[in-house]
């Protein structure tokens, strides 16, 4: 009723006024009853509409699942050389421009090794019972870096300390694991599913420059890794069943975080 009285009042003072014809409105012959009668049940009808409209509408990949919802978003946020529904520009030269060295690419490695054992760590400690569903998917990386890393070291390199790129993601996820598990659910999904597709396709590109085609642990999974995913997908959907729309909303709005974070990361095998 709240939303007929202004009506109401509107349409009252306006008794009396000419129309542009000159005529009296047609309104001021109705009597108030009848008039207030006629408008609540306008008003009731345009409110049922307005709510069909709204349940018949679709987020962009709902009737998919969850997943497909995060993967169109992360998807407009690729850049065009990376994806082909990639609609930002690069900040820096396109990828196929590259000029990495061992050196920076060792810094990104330290750095995603930190991001995966945090990830790992959150999951296995479960703030949030929804974590647990991604204790043991196949998709761990942590301990295949570890042994990257440990060949680099027999090959003469020096292997650095974790910089200021992955040392502010990991203190980001780890606060925002015990507060926001939508918000870290969208970090989870971008950071395994980004690197098993273009993390994967940089990989190459990065040892065929520095490492003389040698492919890492980082980029070898154990098992079909296209089910793995699909078995992720299949939690990540379930786990957001359960979820308020404004929920899956806010965990998409997390979307572009991530790719921040992501990036500067990405960015050190060209420092």
């Amino acid at each position: 009723m709240a939303s007929i009285t202004p009506v109401l009042e509107s349409s009252f003072f306006n008794l009396g006024k000419k129309s542009r014809k000159g005529r009296f409105n047609q309104i001021s012959s109705l009597p108030i009853s009848a008039f207030a009668e006629k408008k609540a049940r306008m008003v009731v009808i345009s409110a049922t509409a307005a709510t069909g409209r709204q349940m018949n509408s679709r987020y962009p990949g709902e009737a998919k699942g969850f997943v497909e919802e995060m993967r169109f978003v992360a998807m407009k946020l690729h850049t065009r050389d990376q994806a082909r529904e990639g609609e930002k520009e690069p900040e820096g030269p396109p990828m196929a421009k590259w000029e990495p060295t061992v050196e920076g690419y060792l810094k990104f490695l330290v750095d995603s090794k930190l991001v995966f054992e945090t990830l790992e760590r959150i999951v296995e400690r479960a703030a949030f019972p929804e974590y647990v569903e991604f204790r043991n998917t196949g998709l761990e990386r942590a301990e295949c870096l570890g042994k990257d890393l440990e060949w680099f070291k027999l090959q003469g390199h020096v292997i650095p300390e974790p910089s200021s790129p992955g040392v502010n993601y990991v203190g980001y996820l780890e606060k925002l694991s015990k507060e926001d598990p939508q918000a870290f659910i969208c970090h989870f999904y971008n950071t395994y599913f980004a690197h098993s597709a273009g993390g994967r396709m940089i990989g190459r590109k990065v040892s065929q420059k520095t490492l003389n085609g040698k492919e890492l642990e980082f980029y070898a999974w154990k098992g079909d890794l296209s089910q793995l995913l699909q078995d992720v997908r299949d939690k990540l959907n379930n786990v957001a069943k359960s979820w308020t729309r404004e929920e899956k909303n806010h965990c998409l709005e997390e979307t572009e975080k991530s790719f921040k974070f992501s990036g500067s990361i990405l960015h050190l095998i060209l420092s």
